[in-house]
């Protein structure tokens, strides 16, 4: 594989392009991230969900000027959906008119010239005219380079992964009918994974690693600011101590990044300023998603948000 042209002179460099496309990035990443577009090698993004892994490939795409092909993965994923399938419709209608044009040229003629003509046109029914292109085959014929989104790709069947073997391996596509697709440019190939099973150890060759954490308070809170703006600065403080604390807790599902922006924005619509038990208790939905957390959280609710106003 051909190392990619992007001009992003170092890692400092793609994370100070990321940060310009509202993504702070941590150095662990920044540096994975470019050594995949470097050396043309998929990489694969792993951590909880709502960390920013998806958003990863959007800033990536927006810092590099690519366009971003995203598939989201799912169980019973197969190629129809994935890499092409047949445009029937066109087919068939292309399949009524053979006949009509048949019918027309072979008025009083022999079967035999019937034959003729139909065999000839045999090979029209599966030319790219009729192909339809989905996210893994447009990414290899793309006219430019593009950032190739795999997102949640523990989400597909392991016959699935086997199937991108070949795709990521040689950044190429066969299609029986028309033989194989190599890239005109090669794609920076994003996988994420919410670890909702393992990858095969197949798949993990295949691709360099990188695992986003929950980040520290400090970079959480640069986030916040930069994403929301215009909230006070001393409540985003006191919202990201108040989340750390319940990260700390055996929850079921603990508050993402995600839910941090939801929460701040929610907030921020709210015209609040200051974080108090009552405003907290009101607007707990957006960070607990499951009734249990709710109530293993409310009974300490008070203690914790005048703990952490002290923290914040």
């Amino acid at each position: 594989m051909t190392a990619s042209p992007d001009p992003i002179a170092s890692p400092q460099a793609l994370s100070a392009a990321l940060g310009a496309a509202r993504y702070l990035c941590d150095p662990a990443t920044a540096l994975s991230l470019w050594l995949a577009l470097r050396m043309g090698r998929p990489l694969m993004l792993e951590g909880p969900a709502g960390v920013g892994k998806t958003d990863l490939a959007r800033a990536a795409a927006q810092a590099l000027g690519r366009p971003l092909v995203r598939l989201q993965c799912y169980e019973g994923l197969d190629e129809a959906k994935a890499l092409y399938e047949w445009d029937y419709a066109k087919q068939m209608l292309y399949t009524q008119l053979l006949r009509d044009a048949i019918a027309a040229e072979t008025h009083g003629a022999s079967i035999a010239g019937a034959a003729q003509i139909v065999a000839s046109s045999e090979a029209s029914f599966f030319t790219e005219h009729f192909l339809l292109s989905r996210p893994l085959l447009a990414a290899i014929r793309s006219e430019a380079p593009v950032v190739l989104l795999l997102d949640e790709v523990d989400r597909a069947d392991p016959e699935f992964e086997a199937f991108l073997l070949e795709i990521l391996s040689e950044l190429q596509v066969t299609i029986p009918e028309l033989g194989t697709f190599r890239a005109k440019h090669p794609p920076l190939v994003l996988l994420t994974t919410n670890a909702t099973r393992e990858m095969t150890e197949a798949l993990r060759r295949r691709c360099l690693h990188a695992f986003l954490d929950y980040p520290s308070s400090s970079r959480e809170l640069a986030i916040l600011e930069l994403v929301v703006p215009g909230i006070d600065h001393t409540l985003a403080a006191h919202l990201v101590a108040f989340i750390g604390e319940l990260r700390k807790m055996d929850l079921r599902k603990a508050p993402a990044v995600s839910e941090t922006l939801d929460w701040a924005r929610a907030l921020v619509l709210l015209g609040k300023s200051k974080l108090e038990p009552d405003l907290a208790r009101d607007t707990l939905g957006l960070l607990l998603k499951h009734q249990e957390d709710k109530a293993a959280v409310e009974p300490r609710l008070d203690t914790m948000v005048k703990a952490t106003a002290a923290s914040g």
